[in-house]
């Protein structure tokens, strides 16, 4: 077999549904079939997952592997694995839950092939969107994958720049701000470019209640992001620290003491202010999304969570990374 111009590395986990759509995506590409592989890294060692992807690759005429990391778990273990494993001077990196346009590999090479210069192109995203209702805080938050400058579910990326860097930092465990780090270190090296016309579909999942909750352990690895690009950081992903959320976690303890003081008219006062500065923040995420009872109440009841699990994972992560994060 001939060397491929181009890799396709799709880290997935413990859901064959999703990578057998993304697979179909991929093998209806218009790019010729013996020009790229596909190479499907399983981070959940998941034996439905191997049988799905096997059985796909026995009657596909472009070559797909399937591995599993031999150390070590999460989706920049994953990827590490998959471009370590790749043949073709070129890799293109997306996630089991997208579906990539028909060219878009012939429009990510073509981008790489027409600037020389660039170390790396970022695809587009999009979002497909349900018209006729506001979407939900949970469908608002992916769209924004459609205005990211960098990430891992559209990019194409040489593997000698791969090389120089080592690759992802394994050091972030969740889906999160790993493709930042990489996106920044590679700056380093040279121009990142936009590849528009290389294009996947990012459909939502469906989540459970509370998502939001859940996501808030992320930021324990902004502090990860933080100390490795302290400036940048605060250029480009966040400007200023969530005094609101510091505030309102604040004035509940402050709440709290004082009424155990019997200082009741203050801790009133205290408590009050916090109510208040949650409502303010629940308005902000209900202002543009749903209004369905279920969703507001849903709102209101994170919105008054978030602060404590925020602030919880901020400090966390500034301690086991050494950084002055807030």
């Amino acid at each position: 077999m001939r060397t491929p111009d181009i890799s396709v590395v799709v880290p997935t986990y413990r859901r064959p549904e999703l990578i057998a759509r993304c697979l179909a995506a991929l093998l209806g590409q218009t790019l010729d079939s013996d020009l790229f592989e596909i190479v499907v890294v399983d981070d959940g060692h998941d034996d439905a997952t191997r049988e799905r992807v096997r059985g796909i690759a026995r009657s596909a005429a472009t070559r797909i592997r399937y591995l599993r990391p031999g150390q070590g778990r999460g989706p920049a273990v994953a990827r590490n694995c998959g471009w370590r494993a790749a043949s073709a001077d070129v890799v293109a990196f997306t996630d089991d839950d997208t579906q990539p346009d028909p060219a878009w590999l012939q429009q990510g090479l073509a981008a790489l092939m027409l600037h020389r210069d660039w170390v790396a192109a970022a695809g587009r995203v999009h979002v497909p969107r349900e018209t006729g209702h506001p979407p939900t805080d949970h469908e608002l938050m992916t769209q924004g994958l459609e205005t990211a400058e960098f990430v891992t579910a559209n990019a194409f990326v040489w593997r000698r720049a791969l090389q120089q860097l080592d690759g992802f930092d394994e050091r972030f465990l969740r889906a999160w701000r790993e493709d930042s780090d990489l996106h920044f270190r590679l700056l380093q090296l040279g121009p990142v470019g936009r590849a528009t016309e290389a294009v996947v579909r990012h459909p939502v999942r469906a989540e459970r209640w509370g998502v939001s909750l859940r996501q808030q352990r992320n930021v324990f690895f902004d502090a990860l992001l933080h100390r490795k690009h302290p400036r940048i950081y605060r250029e480009r992903i966040r400007r200023l620290p969530p005094w609101d959320y510091y505030l309102i976690v604040v004035l509940t303890l402050a709440a709290l003491l004082l009424a155990l003081a019997a200082a009741p008219t203050p801790a009133l006062l205290s408590l009050t202010v916090a109510l208040a500065l949650v409502l303010r923040f629940a308005w902000r995420r209900l202002r543009a999304t749903s209004r369905e009872p279920g969703h507001v109440v849903e709102m209101l009841a994170t919105s008054a969570a978030i602060p404590f699990l925020s602030v919880y994972w901020r400090l966390r992560g500034a301690l086991h990374f050494r950084t002055p994060f807030l």
